[in-house]
């Protein structure tokens, strides 16, 4: 629906196409500019909920023979949407920001890592907009933490804080990052003076980073993604 509440283009033709939310031509546009999910892709997609974003990317694989596989992980439980997917989607009902990492590699196709990761994961917005800024970098910095690790974000280039694990005590396991070698990753953000800082701490990893307003965010909404392509080795940061 739009802003005003009633149904504009992009919820009409996901309902006409068999997009389970608007939510999907996001991705369809990034996909389309930056073709980050190639035939054979392992995506990781948190914030799954309710599905479109799994769709998308299942479609972004190719047909089945393409192999490939796509991990959804929502606080929700989230059921596979019958058009668009097929049986190399699946989805985890946990808070990921919980989980060690390695517990999330273990999802991944022979435990070592994912190829492309996608954070589509949103605060519960109260309405008081530096409020929900920091609360959005914060799950923002958390899925950047996952996806490199530590280890890299805590390079001299960047000055980000990223918290121990819940135990105190950071694993070797859990020092590294899910994210492979040359992955990518897209983190959904609400547009503060902490975007274009967060989008400087990304480049020195990442051998390009972008920001991105997809046409189909609706007018009253602050989003904006970083769009990082090409994971560097830690050698070449």
């Amino acid at each position: 629906m739009s802003g005003a509440g009633k149904p504009d283009f992009f919820y009409r033709e996901a309902q006409r196409l068999g997009y389970v939310a608007r939510s999907a031509f996001k991705l369809l546009q990034i996909q389309k500019q930056y073709k980050l999910i190639t035939p054979g892709s392992s995506v990781l997609d948190l914030g799954c909920a309710p599905g479109a974003w799994l769709q998308v990317a299942c479609q972004s694989l190719g047909p089945v023979k393409s192999g490939g596989l796509v991990v959804g992980i929502d606080l929700k439980k989230v059921k596979v949407p019958a058009a668009h997917c097929d049986s190399r989607v699946q989805t985890v009902c946990a808070d990921v920001m919980k989980l060690p990492k390695a517990q999330v590699r273990e999802l991944s196709p022979q435990q070592k890592g994912f190829s492309v990761i996608l954070s589509d994961m949103c605060p519960l917005v109260s309405g008081i907009t530096s409020k929900d800024a920091a609360l959005s970098l914060e799950l923002g910095t958390q899925a950047l933490d996952l996806a490199v690790g530590g280890a890299a974000l805590a390079h001299p280039k960047n000055e980000i804080q990223i918290e121990e694990s819940k135990g105190g005590a950071i694993t070797s396991s859990d020092v590294n990052g899910v994210l492979r070698r040359g992955g990518h990753l897209v983190i959904k953000l609400l547009e503060s003076e902490d975007v274009q800082e967060f989008s400087r701490i990304c480049k020195p990893l990442f051998r390009k980073a972008s920001l991105l307003r997809p046409k189909a965010t609706r007018p009253s909404s602050r989003e904006i993604y970083v769009i990082c392509q090409g994971l560097q080795s830690q050698a070449k940061i």
